[in-house]
């Protein structure tokens, strides 16, 4: 009997089948997959090639987790190594080479009055667990069981993460308000604002009829990621420092997106100047692999052996992709190429919100970039923002090759995210599509009702 071959599979009908497949198997809890429909097969730097043969240009960056981007030659070279030298690639928590050279060369961008008395716990895989890590070494070193959290927060999925995170109704965590310019709980903004939200906090804690005791620590983002990229002016995050310092409350200051560069410096911290009690850490310190730490003052270890651990905090591969990025972004001030870039790409952005009044505010730092879209034919002061906008400026950049992420509370800010290796081309590349993709998007939904306060 003659054997026939099969015909190809065109590359659109393999996605489908793929995307079909996925739908048919995967939780209904998947996010990305739903507005991201791509099958990516290749990706090099800030761009991603797709089962269709497309590419695009990928501003999500694995939520930030790309600081190099894609497949960099130096992670890949660190992975590579690794395997070839027969080395164990699981470990528990084992003292091996390649986790003495991430730890010194981790060690080595801190800010240095933390560096120099700092101890690091492993934690699992993922910044969710590096949190309550976190948490957990404040309680056993305070003694006490509450936590002062913000408005907007996102810290992570599990539930002490969650409860922290500002859609959380836990009774165990007092919310303070989060300073911020464009919709500020206050009405005032600005200097003005944060000297409020400061006040308000001092005041909580020091009335002995606030209800709030002493908690076991304040946790914060130094600029609000998932909150609608928001970022803590310097005056402010100093305050916060003084007031923790001042009552003895161990100070956390939640790093896992805004560190290794993203926001201009090598960690947010830095651009007012505090040194935090503890630091959680996780995403792009891995290289691209799975990988959370918590880094913290020598004082606060005082638990038990075991108080804290996972299965899969040796991860070998993690490290060694994770030290060469750290070495990486700071043999090549990828940091200061980010501030720089940033700030060019922010006033683009503040040039084109100037033309279009569906762009409410253009804020962020580094090349950490949030544009809030908003409905502008209302009454109100502040336009109410337009997540239905939103939804489909995702839709229209998907479709001329540039991957965005929204966030915000109401998910109307469109989120950028770029790889630090971005070039200026590809910078201008990014907000031509974006330009275009918002210029070629009218509204087909009624423009929402004008929200109250919203942080």
């Amino acid at each position: 009997m003659a054997v026939t071959e099969s015909a190809p599979v065109a590359p659109t009908s393999r996605q489908e089948g793929i995307l079909r497949r996925q739908s048919l198997r995967e939780s209904a809890a998947r996010t990305y997959a739903r507005s991201l429909p791509i099958v990516p097969v290749r990706a090099r730097g800030l761009t991603i090639e797709g089962a269709d043969g497309r590419r695009y240009l990928d501003c999500l960056s694995g939520a930030g987790t790309l600081a190099l981007g894609h497949n960099h030659p130096v992670v890949l070279e660190a992975i590579k190594k690794v395997i070839d030298s027969g080395a164990p690639l699981h470990v528990l928590d084992l003292a091996t080479p390649v986790k003495d050279a991430f730890t010194t060369e981790l060690f080595a961008t801190l800010p240095s009055q933390l560096a120099d008395d700092a101890r690091i716990q492993f934690c699992g895989p993922a910044g969710t667990d590096a949190v309550e890590a976190a948490l957990k070494l404040v309680r056993n070193a305070t003694g006490r069981g509450g936590l002062l959290a913000f408005t907007g927060a996102y810290h992570g999925m599990t539930a002490g993460a969650l409860a922290a995170s500002g859609g959380a109704t836990d009774v165990r965590v007092t919310r303070l308000p989060f300073p911020q310019d464009y919709r500020c709980p206050f009405g005032v903004g600005g200097e003005r604002g944060a000297d409020i939200a400061a006040r308000w906090t001092e005041n909580l804690l020091d009335d002995p009829k606030s209800g709030v005791p002493t908690p076991a620590g304040m946790i914060l983002e130094p600029v609000q990621g998932e909150g609608g990229v928001i970022p803590a002016p310097d005056t402010w995050l100093r305050r916060m420092r003084a007031i923790t310092a001042d009552r003895s409350i161990p100070l956390i200051v939640d790093e896992v997106q805004t560190g290794v560069g993203r926001t201009g410096a090598f960690w947010a911290v830095e651009h007012s100047g505090i040194v935090p009690d503890v630091m959680v850490l996780s995403k792009a310190i891995g290289g691209s692999l799975p990988l959370a730490v918590i880094v913290y003052r020598s004082g606060l270890d005082v638990w038990q052996p075991g108080a804290h651990a996972g299965t899969f905090r040796g991860n070998q591969l993690a490290m060694a992709a994770g030290a060469a990025t750290l070495a990486y972004v700071r043999e090549n001030r990828l940091a200061e190429r980010a501030a720089t870039l940033g700030a060019r790409m922010l006033g683009q952005l503040q040039g084109l919100a100037a033309t279009d009044p569906r762009i409410g505010d253009v804020r962020g730092r580094g090349l950490m970039i949030g544009i809030e879209l908003v409905a502008p034919d209302t009454t109100a002061d502040v336009p109410p923002p337009d997540p239905a906008l939103a939804e489909a400026v995702q839709r229209a950049c998907l479709q001329r090759g540039l991957i965005v992420e929204l966030g915000g509370r109401h998910n109307a800010v469109v989120r950028l995210l770029p790889p630090l290796t971005l070039t200026d081309e590809q910078a201008t590349a990014v907000l031509d599509r974006f330009a275009d993709a918002l210029a070629g998007t009218t509204r087909t939904t009624p423009p929402p009702s004008a929200p109250g306060p919203s942080c």
